[in-house]
C-alpha cells in the first residue's frame, strides 16, 4: 500500500477516481473479509477450547485470555439492551454498503472495511449464539490491564473509527480529496498593485 495520508488527499482528476474505483471496492472487501473471518475464527478457537470464565495468562501482567460472554456493545457496554445493539449494526452495515459506492481513498476503503467486517462480526453472534435469535451473547476475550475485555471485532471497529477521525480532521473526503482552507491564499493570487507591490494605477 504505497498512498499516505497526504497523496491520498490530493485533487485528482474526475475520471482517474472512476478508474480506480473498483480496486478500491475490492479493497475495502478484502479488509472486510479479513476483519470478519479473523474474528469468527478466533472465536471459534476461544469456545471450542476453553470454558467460560477460563482465563490463561499469556504476557502476564499486560495480556491475558479471559473467556466470557458479553450481551451488551463493545467493551461490555449497555450490557441489559442487546436487542437495541443487534439494530444499531445491522444499520451500520447498510449504511457503510451504500457509502462504498463514493470511495476514492486508499485509507478510506482501509477504514470502512475494518468498520464492517468488525461490525458483522458481532453482529454474527447477536444473531446466532445463545440465548436467543437477535439477543446472542458477544464472544470477549482479550484482556489487557485496568481495561475492558474485548475481541477481534471490537479492534477493528475501534481502529476503523480512529482512521475516520484522523481523515475528518484532516479534511480528507471520502473521494480522495481534501478540502480547501479557506484561510490559505489563492496560489497565484498577487497584490492589488501588481506584481511589484505599487499602488494600481488610475
Amino acid at each position: 500500500m504505497t498512498d499516505d495520508f497526504t497523496t491520498d488527499a490530493t485533487q485528482a482528476a474526475p475520471a482517474e477516481r472512476r478508474k480506480r474505483r473498483p480496486a478500491l471496492h475490492w479493497l475495502f472487501a478484502g479488509f472486510a473479509v479479513f476483519a470478519y473471518v479473523f474474528d469468527q475464527l478466533t472465536k471459534l478457537w476461544v469456545t471450542s477450547t476453553m470454558i467460560e470464565g477460563e482465563r490463561i495468562p499469556v504476557l502476564p501482567p499486560l495480556l491475558h485470555w479471559y473467556f466470557i460472554r458479553n450481551p451488551g456493545a463493545a467493551f461490555s457496554i449497555g450490557e441489559n439492551v442487546t436487542w437495541i445493539f443487534t439494530i444499531i449494526m445491522a444499520a451500520v452495515s447498510v449504511a457503510i454498503l451504500f457509502q462504498v459506492r463514493k470511495l476514492g481513498s486508499v485509507w478510506w476503503a482501509l477504514s470502512l472495511g475494518l468498520l464492517l467486517g468488525g461490525a458483522l462480526g458481532n453482529l454474527t453472534d447477536r444473531l446466532f449464539r445463545e440465548p436467543s435469535f437477535a439477543m446472542g451473547h458477544v464472544v470477549d476475550f482479550i484482556q489487557l490491564p485496568n481495561f475492558a475485555i474485548f475481541n477481534i471485532a471490537d479492534s477493528a471497529v475501534v481502529s476503523g473509527v480512529v482512521i475516520i477521525c484522523i481523515l475528518t480532521l484532516r479534511g480528507v473526503g471520502m473521494n480522495g480529496t481534501r478540502r480547501a482552507s479557506a484561510s490559505m491564499p489563492a496560489k497565484n493570487a498577487k497584490p492589488a498593485g501588481g506584481a511589484t507591490g505599487e499602488p494600481a494605477g488610475e
